[in-house]
């Protein structure tokens, strides 16, 4: 029994227990103070701690005589407005039901893997929500889509069932473009454009997308602020989050330094959802 574990500051905790969400041997524990954590996930073998290792940096130990065999409780189901259901759940039998129950919504189905957006984050369902507005608006037009920091690809797969034309999604984790991949075939939209690529070095198409979204850690997000707004296209709705609020005030000045803003921001806990667009665009709507 191998075991892998990283010093983070308490203020991932959301993004850590998101990303291993489901996970029966994930434990984290506040150091002493308050300001840090351990994370630590249990693993049979060596090279499944290495292949976290990979992805996250960290340690890994040997370990002997742990219990980590506990069961736990997957994921709950998510509704978002009157549209989608989400749910950890993956056999046919099972989400039959789960459909039978809720004949009006779209279900979506995304098993707790350790790539980002199961849908119970607070700022992937804040995003999902958002989502659905835009697409209505944009019901009768048909609309693009970039899904950068894709995660396990719920947005974009959402995005398609919700009318989106042309889908792009990429994320600088490979194990990520692998799971969105499959969850982009079990969900029945197959047609996501789906790649590896840094978001700080994408070099976006000319004409851009109708729709932006960029689920991304507030660090990264401005960052990529330059980049984003180029990928933008003119009359463009940008969602994004993965915003703490504590750093909301940074993010926002960076993204209006390179002509970017926002009518519609969502606090939900410690984490920030925002929508906008190019300023130009937002005046025009005033």
């Amino acid at each position: 029994m191998f075991v892998w574990s990283k010093l983070s500051g308490a203020q991932w905790l959301d993004a850590w227990e998101e990303r291993f969400a489901g996970s029966p041997n994930l434990v984290i524990e506040y150091l002493k103070g308050g300001k840090s954590i351990r994370v630590r996930l249990f693993c049979e073998t060596e090279k499944a701690a290495k292949e976290v290792f990979k992805r996250f940096g960290g340690s890994v130990r040997k370990m002997a005589g742990a219990d980590w065999n506990k069961p736990v409780a997957p994921p709950r189901p998510v509704k978002v407005r009157d549209v989608f259901l989400l749910t950890a759940e993956t056999r046919a039998k099972e989400i039959a039901q789960i459909q039978k129950e809720n004949p009006k919504r779209q279900i979506i189905t995304i098993p707790p893997e350790m790539a980002f957006g199961t849908g119970d984050h607070a700022t992937t369902s804040t995003c999902l929500r958002l989502l659905v507005d835009v697409a209505r608006e944009r019901k009768t037009t048909n609309w693009s889509v970039a899904d950068l920091g894709m995660g396990t690809g719920v947005l974009a797969i959402a995005a398609k069932k919700l009318g989106a034309g042309e889908a792009f999604a990429c994320d600088f984790d490979p194990f990520s473009v692998d799971a969105a991949t499959r969850n982009a075939i079990r969900n029945g939209t197959p047609d996501i454009l789906m790649q590896e690529q840094d978001i700080l070095k994408w070099k976006p198409r000319k004409k851009g997308y109708d729709v932006v979204l960029a689920n991304l850690f507030s660090t990264v997000l401005i960052q990529a602020w330059p980049v984003i707004a180029k990928s933008l296209a003119p009359g463009g709705d940008l969602i994004v989050s993965g915003i703490l609020a504590s750093q909301a005030w940074e993010v926002f000045t960076a993204a209006a330094g390179c002509g970017l803003g926002f009518t519609k921001v969502i606090r939900k806990g410690k984490w920030v959802t925002a929508r906008g667009g190019h300023f130009n665009d937002l005046a025009t709507e005033v």
